[in-house]
């Protein structure tokens, strides 16, 4: 399978931790997201169209969806990491109360998570399934997934062989567009 991930745009409710948070895209989200599929080759056709279940993504998955004549699956276990208690807060923000906390955080997400948060692992293993079970539905064809910047991260940096403690420096900006080939369990970038 190869699978085309997309970020999210830009939200109402501006940068910070968004987490679970079910924020709208603004204008300038919708057109960083149309931007980049405009950009993609025409000799790239998706023959699925799967999206987190978050608004930020789902509605422009939508719109997708309705101009390729693709139907839309939700598929749960891509939406963003929950963040806990830091959901909605800026690095600024949590500096201010909980710096120590948030630098062991950016050193080692799996080693430590916000508090009342997802474990940096579990998250990994929630992503890791969905996208082995969309691996398995959609073997050997292009998949578009709409998602989110941690899940993005994520797959990069095992696309990539990053240590754990690097996750957080794989950049992904709003409406990037990367992909992947899911081959046995594995993840290798395309360029």
């Amino acid at each position: 399978m190869i699978l085309d991930l997309l970020r999210h745009g830009e939200t109402e409710l501006g940068g910070g931790l968004r987490g679970s948070l079910d924020d709208a895209l603004t204008p300038t989200g919708w057109a960083q997201m149309r931007a980049a599929v405009a950009a993609v080759p025409e000799a790239c056709t998706w023959q699925a169209l799967v999206s987190s279940p978050l608004q930020r993504c789902a509605r422009f998955a939508e719109e997708l969806g309705a101009d390729l004549g693709l139907s839309v699956q939700l598929e749960d276990g891509v939406r963003e990491l929950h963040f806990g208690d830091w959901e909605g807060r800026s690095a600024a923000q949590i500096m201010q109360g909980e710096a120590d906390l948030l630098g062991l955080f950016w050193a080692d997400p799996y080693a430590c998570t916000p508090p009342g948060g997802e474990p940096v692992g579990e998250f990994a293993a929630r992503v890791q399934a969905s996208v082995q079970r969309l691996a398995q539905r959609h073997a050997g064809q292009r998949v578009l997934l709409v998602t989110h910047g941690g899940v993005m991260r994520l797959l990069l940096a095992q696309a990539r062989g990053l240590p754990r403690e690097q996750l957080l420096q794989v950049e992904v900006g709003h409406g990037a567009l990367k992909s992947l080939a899911v081959e046995a369990g594995r993840f290798r970038e395309l360029t």
